[in-house]
């Protein structure tokens, strides 16, 4: 092989070993922690947004709704299992009875590692 050839190859390995770790999607199952209302519907604001809170992968995470678009309360029980997808900052959370909500993440907080 041509030392340009391996050069070449070892560049792009290199970079490849680099890429963050957050242009992966994080999936995976969690139990839904709380579901509360955000904000007050208006002219503006048609539809009810909702906070989402749920653990995954070492952190608790906290999603928003989106108000453009309704969303019903009682598909999502405390308690019960989710499946989550997160992709940056963008969460899709899916029930058991396969009701699917998309969100917003707008918190993340680290996990206190017990002893």
């Amino acid at each position: 092989m041509h030392k340009a050839a391996k050069a070449t190859i070892l560049t792009i390995a290199t970079i490849a070993m680099t890429l963050p770790a957050s242009a992966d999607k994080l999936k995976g199952p969690s139990t839904l922690k709380d579901f509360q209302p955000f904000g007050t519907t208006d002219k503006d604001h048609k539809h009810q947004a909702y906070d989402l809170s749920f653990d995954a992968k070492g952190h608790s995470y906290t999603c928003r709704t989106n108000y453009k678009k309704s969303t019903n309360a009682t598909d999502f029980v405390v308690g019960n299992q989710i499946t989550y997808e997160i992709d940056d900052d963008e969460a899709t959370i899916k029930t058991q009875q396969n009701k699917k909500v998309e969100c917003k993440i707008v918190r993340v907080e680290n996990l206190a590692a017990t002893p």
